[in-house]
This record gives structure tokens, sequence and C-alpha cells, in this order.
């Protein structure tokens, strides 16, 4: 999935979006490693944690005691 994710950000994925710039500086290989490991700390953040995904946000907070997991 994560080899999908990196032909597409080749193409069509904003300039200054940090898998962008990964791909520019690194082998896509290990590109596609650091995607998998960002999405792999969202979901073990979001069980362990209970919080709910947002997706629109950019980076995350701690609201009312639960955290809330925002991503780039």
């Amino acid at each position: 999935m994560e080899q999908t994710v990196i032909r597409f950000a080749e193409k069509k994925a904003e300039p200054e979006s940090w898998l962008r710039k990964l791909i520019t500086r690194r082998n896509k290989n290990v590109a596609a490693v650091a995607l998998a490991n960002k999405n792999a700390r969202i979901i073990w953040a979001l069980l362990t944690q209970k919080a709910t995904f947002h997706p629109d946000h950019t980076m995350a907070t701690y609201c009312c005691g639960s955290l809330i997991v925002r991503v780039e």
C-alpha cells in the first residue's frame, strides 16, 4: 500500500508535503518504510489513548485530559 502512495505522491502530492520532501532526499523504499512507520504510530496512539482520528489537523494536542491525534 505504501508503494502506491509513494507513486501517487511523486506525481500529484503538494511539493511542500513531508512525504514528497522525503522522496527527494531518500530512496523510495526508505520513504515507504517511513510512511508505514508514521501510520503505525498514529494507529498505536489512537488505540492506546482511545483517541479520535482528526485527519484535517496538523499536530497532536491534549484537550480535557485526552490526546487528540492530529497529522500533517
